[in-house]
């Protein structure tokens, strides 16, 4: 007979209590002998037993490893394969350390939801399920320090609103999108949070995890989808709402029609509910002023005519020829208020006619001024600088030339310089500044902002064959579209910080055929894309945004 003594000097444990399901294990018998326990064995079955963690521990042949009641109420497991599942559910405190186990799967502790203290330490866990912790209402302290993980899942802590220790030390932690709900969530709680330092990416390298500025994530991100086709082709799209209903009105002229779309809430799909006929149409710009709509039909040949709707119920119908002198061949129109009152400009491609300020006196719309007479404008943009109005117009012949209210009338200001075959122009404001996109069929488009005194060049993009270069803010991003004839038509975004548009995505499947115009409506709390396209059917795209931090 040999016998082994093994003090007890550890935290004041019981030691006999603490591994008598051990030696029954190994038909051993412990005999308590006062402050220490004496274990008297064979020198057969010296062998398998180790000395771990201050505890005497049966250890077969195999090593198997060994989870260790260390009281009524608390719990060691190291080097178990498996988290327990076999413990009362009053247990109060768990430590699970070196072990083999790399994932803590939905529900891993609902058998014990009476744990105060969780330490799942020096593993190798490289993955969380979001409910992995579930059901732990009592928890005050959590550790998952030193293991394997680059990332946590949103909701982790969910429902664990006793929290009041974590440690998250010792992880290879990967500071990208992935992170920034834990730096958003960290400030919200009173729990004190040890979160170690970054492992990646190498410009965040070794930087703490409590020093990162969730600011300086980018975690949104958008997707322009193909929702639906509208099988007539169209060279203008312009969104209005009428009885507070979101339309859309296409210009549509092989068709002959400005197409008026709405929302069907039964089929959730657009569809069409009034067609004005205006054969070889251009574009259908509506106004709305209180119960009546009135819609401009501007048309190559045949005369641009206004249509109206005096008040709800009733169908639009045609009011009044608009200039029929002055405007010879209509390529855009567009809708500007001036000193209150609603106003339309025509520009007219005609080297014969002219650019038409039409503005409204008594029940109709008649010509106020015309503007750059022989030049064959292609197209007219209103906007605000300074304070002021100012319409931009690009034609032809010469460089985009910018004409400022004063006085009742348009006068010009100054032109655009370096800015030669403009085709079309569309302006945006962000940040304060105005921007500019001027549209180059052959060459590259361009963007420009406006310095006080003119439009200085910001940026160059590469075209190919584009008629329309087109801002949009859609929900909090400012987009630009720019259309190809020859390629597809490119998404960009505009980056704050660089004050520039970046490449988002290219538009299609399907591909677009020659677009013209682009504009977007919001409708039943969904974002949708008109692509009005001259050789193809008009596309809507449904805009979607993704967060890449989920």
């Amino acid at each position: 007979m040999s016998c082994l003594h093994h003090l007890s000097p550890l935290h004041n444990w019981e030691v006999g209590a603490t591994i008598v399901p051990i030696l029954q294990m190994g038909k051993l018998r412990p005999h308590r002998t006062g402050p220490a326990t004496q274990i008297c064995m064979t020198s057969k079955l010296l062998s398998p037993l180790i000395l771990q963690r201050g505890f005497w521990v049966w250890a077969s042949e195999s090593r198997e490893p060994a989870c260790i009641p260390q009281s009524q109420d608390s719990a060691l497991c190291e080097g178990s394969p498996d988290l327990p599942v076999s413990f009362s559910p009053n247990l109060l405190s768990l430590s699970f350390v070196r072990t083999g186990v790399t994932q803590l799967k939905a529900g891993s502790f609902l058998r014990i939801p009476s744990l105060h203290l969780l330490f799942i330490e020096d593993n190798e866990i490289g993955s969380i399920s979001k409910n992995a912790l579930r059901g732990l209402r009592s928890l005050t302290h959590l550790s998952l320090a030193n293991n394997h993980l680059e990332a946590l899942p949103r909701f982790l802590f969910r429902g664990l609103e006793t929290l009041t220790h974590v440690d998250l030390r010792g992880n290879p932690f990967q500071c990208d999108c992935r992170v920034l709900w834990l730096l958003q969530w960290m400030p919200t709680v009173n729990a004190s949070v040890g979160t170690g330092a970054c492992a990646g990416p190498a410009a965040l390298s070794h930087m703490q995890l409590r020093h990162l500025d969730p600011e300086t994530f980018k975690c949104r991100a958008i997707e322009l989808s193909w929702f639906q086709t509208v099988g007539e082709s169209a060279l203008s799209v312009e969104p209005f709402s009428y009885e507070g209903e979101p339309h859309i009105v296409l210009a549509q002229p092989f068709a002959g029609r400005c197409l008026i779309l709405s929302w069907d809430y039964s089929l959730q799909r657009f569809r069409p509910e009034e067609e004005l006929p205006a054969p070889s149409v251009v574009s259908c710009k509506p106004l709305v002023l209180g119960p009546s709509l009135f819609v401009l039909a501007a048309r190559l040949w045949g005369g641009s005519q206004l249509w109206a709707r005096p008040s709800p119920g009733l169908r639009l119908a045609p009011t009044q020829t608009l200039a029929p002198r002055r405007l010879l061949r209509p390529n855009d129109a567009e809708l500007l208020w001036l000193e209150g009152q609603p106003c339309f400009v025509v520009a007219d491609a005609s080297k014969a006619g002219s650019t038409t300020l039409l503005c409204r006196d008594g029940p109709g719309f008649y010509p106020h001024q015309s503007l750059h007479a022989w030049h064959r404008d292609t197209d007219a943009e209103a906007l605000e600088l300074d304070g002021r109005p100012h319409l931009l117009l690009a034609s032809a012949s010469q460089r985009p030339v910018l004409f400022h209210w004063t006085g009742g009338r348009f006068e010009r200001r100054t032109d655009i310089p370096e800015a030669e075959d403009v085709y079309a122009t569309r302006h945006f404001q962000a940040g304060g500044d105005v921007f500019l996109c001027l549209t180059r069929y052959i060459g590259d488009s361009m963007v420009m902002r406006w310095d006080g005194s003119m439009f200085r060049l910001l940026q160059q993009l590469p075209s190919r064959g584009a008629h329309v270069f087109q801002p949009l803010l859609i929900a909090r991003d400012q987009l630009a579209i720019l259309g190809s004839d020859f390629a597809f038509s490119q998404v960009l975004r505009l980056e704050p910080d660089k004050g520039l548009l970046e490449p988002l995505q290219e538009l299609g499947p399907p591909a677009l055929v020659a677009p013209r115009a682009f504009a977007h409506i919001t409708m039943a709390g969904r974002r949708f894309l008109f692509a009005a396209c001259f050789k193809g059917p008009t596309q809507i795209y449904q805009h979607h945004e993704i967060d890449l931090s989920a």
